[in-house]
């Protein structure tokens, strides 16, 4: 079985999505035999590659919230972290570009450590508030989980894998997702949003065992931008 996941690696529900899902398939006997691949999304491709404000200042300036109310919303989403066994900084964190995360994430496909690779974006980001964006930061990362150092100077030097970040941003658009996280569960199901594990368990469950010619819309939507809704963020 195949799950393929839309997201970014500066998206709070994305995170919290990518752990329920875990924890929905730890419980399952055939967990071994689960492939997930990550698919990349931008929430803002106009964001800076060098770090001028933090994710909380950008969510009051383009909300127009005061300090207090995008302190709240962030709090919120922290404390659902926690609940996650995660211990986040996200009040920290830089808003910053992710276009060369995701080139990254797709040499590290190449060289079967993609999903060491998106733990240690996402850790990076939300858990130690690191700019992602940073060339020297995402060198760092990429060769910690074990990718090749020469092949990480080439990609970030260039434009390697750009057209594969623009396939997925059209793919998912394809499958008619509004809003990240996105999975797709054996092509069958799509479930959209962070959604609890007791859900993402009953759908690889029923894709293990059923055949659909079409995907089936699975879960609420997402919320609007950073800010986000109750389970995702639009895209």
């Amino acid at each position: 079985m195949r799950i393929d996941i839309w997201s970014d690696v500066v998206c709070p529900w994305c995170y919290l999505g990518k752990r329920r899902l875990e924890a929905a398939l730890g419980d399952l006997p055939h967990v071994e035999d689960v492939e997930v691949v990550y698919h990349s999304y931008q929430l803002d491709p106009a964001a800076p590659r060098t770090a001028t404000e933090t994710a909380r200042e950008m969510l009051a300036r383009k909300y127009r919230m005061t300090p207090a109310q995008a302190a709240e919303t962030q709090g919120r989403v922290i404390a659902l972290a926690a609940e996650e066994g995660m211990h986040w900084r996200h009040d920290e964190s830089p808003h910053v570009n992710t276009l060369d995360a995701h080139r990254l994430l797709h040499l590290a496909l190449e060289q079967g450590r993609q999903r060491e690779l998106k733990e240690a974006l996402l850790h990076a980001y939300f858990g130690e508030a690191r700019n992602v964006a940073d060339h020297a930061e995402l060198r760092a990362i990429a060769v910690g989980v074990g990718l090749d150092g020469t092949r990480v100077d080439e990609v970030l030097a260039g434009r390697e894998f750009e057209a594969a970040v623009e396939a997925d941003v059209r793919q998912a658009a394809a499958y008619g997702a509004t809003g990240v996280p996105f999975f797709v569960v054996d092509g069958r199901y799509g479930v959209s949003g962070a959604q609890p594990t007791e859900l993402f368990r009953e759908v690889v469950e029923r894709a293990w065992s059923e055949s659909h010619a079409s995907i089936e819309l699975v879960g609420g939507g997402a919320g609007g931008g950073e800010a986000c809704g109750p389970d995702g963020c639009a895209i």
